[in-house]
């Protein structure tokens, strides 16, 4: 399947709510602009050119947003620019109050002055100063955390704006907004997206897609909760929950079942799996590679992790090595996955590390037995 193909199947679907899961890199953002392009074509103007019928939210959206670190005078003046665009032209309906109100979930540690065009204030913002108050002059710099809330709220504030949702009332489409963001603010924004999700599904056709899985098992846990207003009678929902995944460049769009993996180390588990059979397959053209190492440790340190440990050589042994393999293993497994950026590399895992990586595998699967085979594989 086409991500073209996908735009359409979402446009046309009876569904109002689409939450969507996907590594990095299959295709997320280009989904989005797929989706874009495939409702403009569906609502031509007056003169027959294409429209911008809704609003979408991704990485395009970000890069609108650009540093200027005043490195000229010592960084005395930082501030946050915003590049121009079509967007310019809506700046007008939204007030520093309204992003103010949309941050304050977020608990932020900075204030912030919107500074519009001198020459026409109706071009727009210029750009945007931050301050550790509204009685500190001097500038400040964000964090990469701190500046996707604060792009992510001057959208949510836009969305909101009574002239902009007016004007793109077909569809919003969110693609990943909480790179960069750490465990709690991760809530909030799943938060903050399901208050939109109520506020809009019943007018608009809603997308959102992540790379996160914490963030979709939160989401995707609130959406079909029976004592929300998503859920009617079976096979009449309002909502799909569904994963995208590529394989040899074809997409794959898969409806989350009942017993689909919403744990990301089962996810591993399963990606694990696929590829020792793929292995062992001589007419599959796919395989172990060096990258499945890195998942394999993944996996280890998400085991370490849940046991309070923090260490793979502990759960090596607990899986029935003995310390001094414990420790071989682990040095080979991080030489493997940490190498330094220069270090010549290939994809090709020799037999050794092949048999290294099955073993340790199946060695998991016997001590702890994860029950990953009955799910969904997404």
């Amino acid at each position: 399947m086409k991500l073209i193909e996908i735009a359409k199947q979402i446009r046309e679907a009876k569904e109002s709510i689409f939450l969507i899961y996907a590594f990095n890199g299959i295709g997320k953002t280009r989904l989005s602009i797929q989706y874009k392009e495939d409702a403009r074509e569906q609502q031509p103007d007056e003169n027959g050119k294409r429209k911008q019928t809704g609003v979408y939210y991704n990485a395009y959206s970000e890069d609108l947003f650009v540093w200027d670190n005043d490195i000229e005078h010592s960084e005395e003046d930082i501030k946050l620019r915003i590049v121009p665009s079509s967007l310019n032209e809506s700046h007008s309906l939204i007030y520093e109050d309204d992003v103010r109100q949309k941050l304050k979930p977020y608990n932020p540690k900075f204030d912030f002055v919107f500074h519009s065009y001198e020459d026409d204030p109706s071009k727009g913002i210029e750009y945007v100063s931050f301050h550790l108050d509204d009685k500190d002059e001097k500038s400040i710099k964000l964090s990469r955390g701190e500046e996707r809330i604060f792009v992510w709220c001057f959208f949510l504030a836009l969305i909101d704006s009574e002239g902009w949702a007016d004007k793109q009332n077909q569809y919003i489409f969110i693609d990943d907004p909480v790179s960069s963001l750490d465990d709690h603010n991760i809530f909030v924004t799943a938060f903050t997206l399901f208050e939109l999700i109520k506020k809009h599904y019943e007018t608009r056709k809603i997308i959102i897609t992540t790379h996160h899985i914490g963030f979709a098992t939160i989401l995707g846990n609130w959406l079909t909760d029976p004592s929300n207003h998503f859920r009617g009678n079976k096979g009449n929902n309002k909502y799909q929950l569904r994963g995208l995944s590529l394989d040899n460049g074809d997409y794959s769009f898969v409806s989350f079942a009942d017993k689909a993996v919403w744990l990301y180390h089962l996810r591993m588990l399963q990606v694990l799996d696929k590829a020792i059979q793929d292995d062992a397959d001589d007419s599959s053209e796919n395989g172990i590679e060096v990258y499945h190492m890195a998942i394999l440790r993944q996996i280890l340190e998400n085991i370490s992790s849940f046991l309070g440990v923090g260490r793979i050589g502990f759960v090596l042994e607990q899986i029935g090595y003995s310390k001094e393999e414990a420790d071989r293993i682990a040095l080979e497994d991080n030489a493997l996955t940490h190498r330094n950026v220069y270090f010549p590399q290939s994809d090709i895992m020799v037999p050794d590390n092949k048999n290294l990586l099955i073993d340790v595998f199946n060695r998991i699967i016997e001590k702890y037995h994860f029950d990953y085979k009955r799910m969904q594989l997404i």
